[in-house]
């Protein structure tokens, strides 16, 4: 029996068989069998890069566009599916957030949370934010999409084409440069 590779098995997949099938017509509903498979991890992930309900419907509708248009260029030798269009995702993300319309003029109503409780989850999202900045780039990057993008490290990987070694040892360290940075702060845990 021959052996099969990691190539032949990312083809052979379900989601790369819709892939083609987006191409080819066949299934005819293969981009809404992906949309059902795909569209709610991606609003999860637009959600948390952009902060924004309605930019994260946005980039759920640009990410299917854009994967409709260019199916034909996946190339199983170049990873999964999940790291094609999370690739994809995360390009249409970055330029939602560079256009200036993008950015809301008015903060969107509070919740009924407690004032104490708002006032408490800004000012840690402040020093979490702050200590993410003192990260490397690169640390600060696998942390985002591991924990904003919800990706796994194999995801990750891909995404960025770097090893899953590479990814892990970013990982730890960049948890452990994160947890120092927002002791400095005066944020345990």
């Amino acid at each position: 029996m021959a052996a099969v590779s990691s190539t032949d098995a990312v083809a052979g997949s379900p989601e790369a068989q819709l892939l083609l099938g987006v191409v080819s017509g066949h299934p005819p509903d293969a981009l809404d069998q992906l949309y059902q498979h795909y569209a709610g991890r991606i609003y999860g992930f637009g959600l948390r890069q952009l902060g924004d309900r309605q930019l994260a419907e946005e980039l759920v509708q640009e990410t299917f566009v854009r994967l409709w248009r260019s199916a034909g260029s996946f190339d199983p030798g170049r990873g999964t599916v999940t790291a094609f269009v999370f690739t994809m995702a995360r390009r249409i993300a970055i330029d939602l957030w560079r256009r200036p319309s993008s950015r809301p003029f008015e903060p969107e109503p509070a919740d009924t949370a407690a004032p104490g409780d708002e006032s408490d989850a800004v000012l840690t999202a402040v020093a979490v934010n702050e200590a993410m900045a003192t990260l490397s780039p690169q640390h600060r990057e696998v942390l985002e999409l591991s924990y904003r993008g919800d990706l796994k490290q194999a995801d990750i990987a891909e995404v960025l084409g770097i090893p899953l070694g590479t990814v892990k040892t970013r990982s730890y360290y960049a948890l452990r440069a994160l947890k120092l940075a927002l002791q400095e702060r005066g944020i345990d845990g």
